[in-house]
C-alpha cells in the first residue's frame, strides 16, 4: 500500500512539472528566477527600510528594575518585522515587460498619473498598444502574482542572513550580503532596474500620441487616392 501512495506522490509531482512547463510555453509566463527574485525583494526591502529611516527612540519590553528598554528605531526589532511583514505586497507594484530577456523585465508599473493619462486618451478614441489587452493594464500578470509567492517564500528561507545583515555594521548592501553568497547564477545582479532603461511615462505626452495620429490619418488619405 505504501507503494502505492509514493508512486502517487511522484506522478503527481511529475505531472505538476509538466504543467508549469505547458503554462510557459502555452502563454509565454516565464516566472521569476532564483537571482531576480534575490535581486528584487532586497532592493524592496532596502527601499522601505530607508524610507522608514529615523532618530526616534521607542520603548520596549522591560528591564530588570522595571522599566522599559529603549531602543533607537532604526536597529529596532519592530523595524525590522514590519519591513519584513509588507514587503512581499509589494512585488504587486511591479509589471512585466515581455520583450526583455533579461531581469529588466521586471520594473515599477507605471505611475497613476500616468496610468490616468492613457485611459483619458483611450476613452478620446487614441489608440493605445501596450502590449496587453486594455482589460488588463491594472491586473498583475502570472509572473507577477507568483513572484509575491517567491517572495514569501525567499524570506523564510533567509530571514536569518537579513537578520543579520541589519543588526550588523552593515559593510556591504544587503544584495551584497545576501544574494552573492546563496546564488550560483549572478549575472542578474549587474544588470539595471528595469525602470533604468524605460522611458519616463511623462515624455510620452498626449501631444507626441496625436501626431503619431495625425501621421496614421495621413497614410490612410493617401491609401485613398
Amino acid at each position: 500500500m505504501e507503494m502505492y501512495v509514493v508512486i502517487g506522490l511522484i506522478f503527481i509531482a511529475i505531472s505538476a512539472v509538466q504543467c508549469g512547463d505547458i503554462e510557459e510555453e502555452k502563454y509565454g509566463v516565464i516566472y521569476a528566477t532564483d537571482c531576480e527574485v534575490c535581486k528584487l525583494v532586497t532592493r524592496e526591502v532596502s527601499e522601505r527600510l530607508q524610507s522608514t529611516d529615523s532618530s526616534d527612540v521607542i520603548e520596549t519590553g522591560y528591564s530588570i528594575d522595571g522599566k522599559k528598554k529603549k531602543t533607537k528605531y532604526n536597529k529596532s526589532e519592530l523595524r525590522l518585522v514590519e519591513t519584513l511583514e509588507e514587503v512581499c505586497n509589494g512585488m504587486l507594484d511591479y509589471r512585466i515587460h515581455k520583450e526583455r530577456k533579461d531581469s529588466t523585465r521586471f520594473a515599477k508599473k507605471m505611475s497613476q498619473t500616468f496610468k490616468q493619462t492613457l485611459h483619458n486618451l483611450v476613452n478620446k478614441g487614441v489608440k493605445v498598444d501596450l502590449g496587453m489587452p486594455y482589460e488588463l493594464w491594472d491586473e498583475p500578470s502570472a509572473e507577477i502574482s507568483h513572484l509575491k509567492t517567491q517572495c514569501e517564500r525567499f524570506i523564510e528561507d533567509h530571514e536569518d542572513r537579513i537578520s543579520d545583515w541589519y543588526f550588523g555594521k552593515q559593510r556591504n548592501t544587503l544584495r551584497e550580503s545576501v544574494c552573492k553568497k546563496v546564488l550560483r547564477d549572478k549575472k542578474c545582479l549587474d544588470e539595471p532596474n528595469g525602470e533604468d532603461i524605460e522611458v519616463e511615462p511623462e515624455a510620452a505626452s498626449e501631444t507626441q500620441v496625436k501626431k503619431s495620429r495625425k501621421g496614421d490619418m495621413g497614410k490612410a488619405d493617401k491609401s485613398e487616392l
